[in-house]
This record gives structure tokens, sequence and C-alpha cells, in this order.
């Protein structure tokens, strides 16, 4: 069976967030996107999967304003995706919504053997999506996954927990499976990958085909500000004693924190 993707498009980690003169929310003129980069891992891992005979084919999805979205379609592909779906929706939909409408879009697809995503997005990271989707397609779910092991009729997930402590959990098919950073090195996309994913043709499906709708947000940005300006830093003088008992008394005095 085939192998399915979950993919957001976020803004690059080097772009300077700007917001609109309002406060309403970002302003997005000039950002570069790219695809998340934890997904990233997703679909390197679903086309080793594939590769390894373990899966037919990879089918990469992405819920967004399909004109930008696509572009991280087609980097999936180039790296080595067979299909990618793009279900056209708008800029601020919450957790759930996009959930309802992978799910939607999934069911749609037909017979799938496991659903990859990355563990979270770096531009709101929720962390929610993955178990969302499992939500409401009433199948298992393991997050924060760094080793995986596919078997016959289940997977072995190796997933990081607090403390530095692993947690191995052992899931019957179909299920989500969400990637974190060290479950493998994902590959560069390929001159020849490249071309080739510029010519295919990305299947384009609305909200309401998927059985979703802007209508179903729930969580609403009211307002944005920019983080306060860090104060400079206070640099103490003297020898060790010296800088132990100013240091205890800005503790105590400025930072009130002993």
């Amino acid at each position: 069976m085939k192998v399915f993707v979950c993919i957001k498009q976020v803004p690059d980690t080097e772009t300077k967030i700007k917001l609109k003169p309002d406060q309403s929310g970002v302003d997005f003129t000039g950002v570069k996107w790219v695809m998340n980069p934890y997904d990233e891992f997703a679909v390197e891992e679903a086309i080793k999967l594939r590769e390894g005979g373990k899966a037919t084919g990879v089918v990469v999805f992405s819920v967004g304003p399909k004109a930008r979205v696509v572009e991280s379609l087609r980097t999936a592909l180039a790296m080595g995706a067979d299909d990618a779906v793009v279900i056209d929706a708008p800029e601020d939909l919450d957790s759930s919504v996009v959930a309802k409408a992978l799910a939607g879009a999934i069911k749609a697809e037909g017979e799938f053997r496991y659903i990859l995503t990355g563990k979270l997005a770096i531009d709101d990271n929720a962390s929610a999506v993955s178990q969302m989707i499992a939500e409401y397609l009433n199948i298992p779910q393991a997050t924060v996954v760094s080793k995986l092991e596919i078997g016959d009729t289940s997977a072995t997930a190796e997933r990081e927990v607090e403390g530095g402590t692993r947690e191995i959990l052992e899931l019957k098919g179909p299920a989500v499976i969400a990637a974190n950073k060290g479950l493998n090195m994902p590959r560069y996309a390929s001159l020849p990958g490249i071309m080739k994913a510029k010519k295919k043709v990305i299947k384009e499906l609305t909200l309401d085909a998927v059985g979703a709708s802007a209508a179903d947000v729930r969580v609403k940005y009211k307002g944005f500000q920019m983080p306060a300006e860090k104060p400079a830093v206070k640099m103490l003088g003297g020898d060790a004693a010296a800088q132990a008992h100013e240091l205890a008394t800005l503790l105590r005095n400025e930072a009130k924190v002993i």
C-alpha cells in the first residue's frame, strides 16, 4: 500500500518577521517560504519505505493557499515522492480544521499503510495536527519519533520523552507517525528530480470537497505583538567574591528571584 505524508509550508528560519500596521497579523510581504524542516524527515522516511519495498508509492498532502503551497509540494516531488495533493484554503485555519481537511483528503485518496508528518511546524509550534488527524481517522499515532521500524503488520517507533529517556511503542497499521530530528538525513533534490517535479500535475481539492470549512475555525488570533526588547547585559567586575556578592544582590533586589 501507499504511504501518505502531510507537510506544511512555513517561513524560512532566516526570515525577519514583520507585523501588519494594525497588528492584526503577520505581514508576509517578501517572506521566503520553505517546507517545514520536520516534514522533510517525514518525506525522506516515506521514500525510504518505498525504496525498501515496504510501500508501493508516496503521496504528499498540504493545506494552504495553492498558489504558494505547491512550491513545497514540488520540493517533495523532487526529493522522490510520486504524487501530490493540495487542499486550497485560507492562511488562517486552526489546527483542527487543517487536520480535518487532511483527513478528508486522505480518505478520498484511498487505502494507505502509514501517514507520516513532522512532529510540529516551526511557525506556530502547535504540535497538534498529527494527533488530530489520527483522531479524525480513528487510528493509532506516535509523535516525536526518532527511530522507526516497519514490519508486515505493525510498526515499532522509538520516541523521545522528558528527561532524556526514550519510549518504544508498537503500532498496528494504519497509523500516524510524526517524525523528529534524527529519524534520518533528508536527501537533496537532484536536478533530474527538480525537472521532473516541474512537469508533475498536482491534484487540487477545495475545503468543501474534503468535508471541511473555514467556518469550522474555533481558534482565532485577535492581535499580535513583537516581544519586548531585551535589556542590555550587565557586566560584573571585581574578583570572584565581589562578583558573587553583586550577583546575589541583583538577583534579590532587581530580578527578585531569591
